[in-house]
Formats: structure tokens, sequence, C-alpha cells
């Protein structure tokens, strides 16, 4: 019999349980606590709940939580690199940096991925299933809990694509923002997309306070469909279309996430190109030195080139950085690690479990 898990039930559904348990609804907002608040890991930890509710409880549900397998720490013991194993086997990445303003958190939001980008490796293994709102917070408490230290930002951008995931992610927001949990303001998180448009005109619609950050890589469509599969089904100018569309309606500006492609998507006509799309709209453009994955043939861009890149787009009154490096020498590309790991385990979930 599969077991509902808690930590992916809001408040209100918390209270529903206990009512329909023969409880009074202040025992479901108690567990609301227990589970966001103090973030147990097993009910019995519950201790202010009547034992007779916690052993009828413990028959049809758990609190999800995930277990570190393998954690890598850079040189300069800014980042940090987790795999976790979820309760069934499967196996995810998550990153903490340390920064001056905070601590960040990127989250996996799918195991594996079926975008299928060429530059990635997350999309190596392909898609085995999306995570639960439960096992998406579940990175954010044990990484808090394991390195003793408050998460303020918290980036949907490890495996998977999080517009894929659009139920659990909602419900995710929902649960790490919630005065009662983490209370993560909606400014301080990023939701990452290579561009699902009919999942972002949904987004729009829930007038949240978050970061859109769309995976653009290319200046066109020509360029995009060589690294990224859904640029057949979804244009640039769509996607540009529905970012300005987004912008209207929220008020929050966009961030474009461009990797740096040696050869591919680097040259100066690129960012000439670039610019002229973003001309006139409220935008933020991060330039991304490339994470090189061995079993693709992408290079990443020179510094020089970079740089470069930069200086034209920023000639055109274009908003841009070049992202800070970080945990290059931990395995830093997404999914790099898992699949690492897979394959020294046969690529099957049991062996993970022993």
């Amino acid at each position: 019999m599969s077991m509902t898990d808690l930590r992916s039930a809001e408040e209100e559904e918390m209270v529903g349980i206990a009512l329909s348990m023969g409880e009074k609804a202040f025992r479901g907002r108690q567990m609301f606590q227990w589970v966001h608040g103090k973030r147990v890991q097993k009910i019995e930890e519950m201790t202010n709940l009547p034992a007779g509710f916690r052993s009828g409880l413990e028959e049809n549900y758990v609190v999800s939580g995930v277990t570190i397998v393998e954690k890598q720490v850079s040189a300069g013991r800014d980042t940090a690199k987790y795999l976790f194993a979820l309760s069934d086997g499967n196996v995810i990445e998550s990153v903490w940096m340390k920064y001056h303003h905070g601590n960040s958190v990127c989250i996996s939001s799918q195991a594996g991925c079926r975008m299928g980008c060429t530059f990635c490796a997350s999309t190596l293994t392909g898609l085995t299933r999306n995570l639960t709102a439960g096992e998406m917070l579940s990175q954010v408490y044990e990484i808090q809990r394991e390195t003793g230290e408050r998460v303020s930002n918290i980036i949907v951008m490890g495996m998977g694509e999080p517009l894929d995931n659009y139920d659990n992610l909602l419900r995710f927001i929902r649960l790490v923002t919630d005065e009662k949990g983490l209370h993560i303001s909606q400014r301080s998180i990023t939701v990452s997309t290579c561009g699902l448009i009919p999942r972002i005109q949904d987004l729009m619609k829930e007038h949240l306070s978050i970061t859109l950050a769309i995976s653009l890589h290319a200046p066109n469509d020509r360029i995009r469909r060589q690294t990224m599969p859904v640029a057949e089904k979804y244009s640039i100018e769509e996607i540009f279309a529905v970012c300005r569309e987004y912008f209207n309606e929220t008020g929050r500006r966009i961030t474009f996430e461009y990797s740096m492609i040696h050869g591919v998507n680097d040259r100066e006509e690129h960012a000439q190109e670039l610019a002229a799309r973003c001309r006139g709209m409220n935008c933020h453009i991060n330039l991304i030195p490339l994470n090189e994955v061995k079993e693709r043939k992408c290079m990443r861009s020179t510094d020089q080139d970079i740089e470069r890149f930069k200086f034209i787009l920023e000639k055109y009154q274009i908003n841009v950085t070049i992202r800070r490096e970080m945990g290059s020498d931990i395995d830093a590309a997404c999914g790099q690690l898992r699949k690492k790991f897979l394959d020294q385990a046969g690529s099957n979930p049991e062996e993970v479990k022993r």
C-alpha cells in the first residue's frame, strides 16, 4: 500500500486529515507546525499529538525526506553539491552556494529530464519521474539541517524542467513561502524554464512575485534548434512575446539564461542579434560560462569572447552580468554527479536503497 506524503500537504489539508480521523482541527495545525515549522522527519516525533492519533497517521502517512548519498565541497568552501536518494531509490542533485548576502540553494524538480538540451548532463538518462512538492522541499530542509545555516534564496534550476512538473511546483512555492514554515519571500525564488509557453501563460495568471528565468541560449531559432529540442515546438519570437506579456501581467522582470558555447552562440553578430531582440524590454541577461559535459560535444567560450559579448550587450543598454563561477571543481554541470553514480550502480535504484 502506498503511503501519502505529509510534507506535500498544506495546512488546510492537514486539518482535513485530522477531522477525518475524529480529531479537532487544531491537531491538523499542530501537524503542519511539526512538518514545516520544526521540520521533523517522523510522525512519532510529533510529541504533542495523542499517541492513538500518531499511530493512526503512521498507517497511511509518511513524512518524505531525502538521504545524502554523496557530498562534494568546492576548494573555496563556498559551494557544496549534494547527491540525494529519494525513498524509492531514485537519486537527484542539489547545490548549496554561500554568498555575502545569504545562502542560495539550487534544487531539482524532476529525477532526470526529457527536454534533451544538447549541452546538459541532466537529460542524458531521460526523465524518470516528477518530484513531489515534499521532495522538493526536502532538499531545502536537509541542506539547511546539514549546514546549520538558513537558506535565504531558492533557485529551481537543478535537474528537470520545473514547468513540466507544474502543479507540484506551485504547491512547493506555497509551502516554502508559508509564514508557518520557512517563510521565504517569493521574491527570493527563481524558477527556470526552457520555454514551455502554455505553462508560462498559466504561471502569469498566478500573479506570483517569483523571478522567471528563461533558458534561452541562442539569439535565433536556427541556433536554438541545434541545442534545444523544445525550439522545434516554440519559436524564439513566441518566447519573447510571452515574456513581454508576462512582464505586463506581473510587473516582474524576466531573466534570460545564456550559456556561452564556443563557436555556436558567442560571436559578435549573435550579441547584436540578441540585443536587438531585447531592445525596449525590461529584462536581465545572465551569461553563463558553459560547464562542459564529457558526453556532449559543446565547449565553453573563451573568457575573451564572453567579455566581448557582454560589452556589446552593454553598448545597447542591455542589463547583463556574467554568472560567477562556483564549484567548477565538483562536477558542476547539472546532472553530472547523478549520472556518474547511476553508471556505477548500474542504473538500478535498488542499489541506492541498500
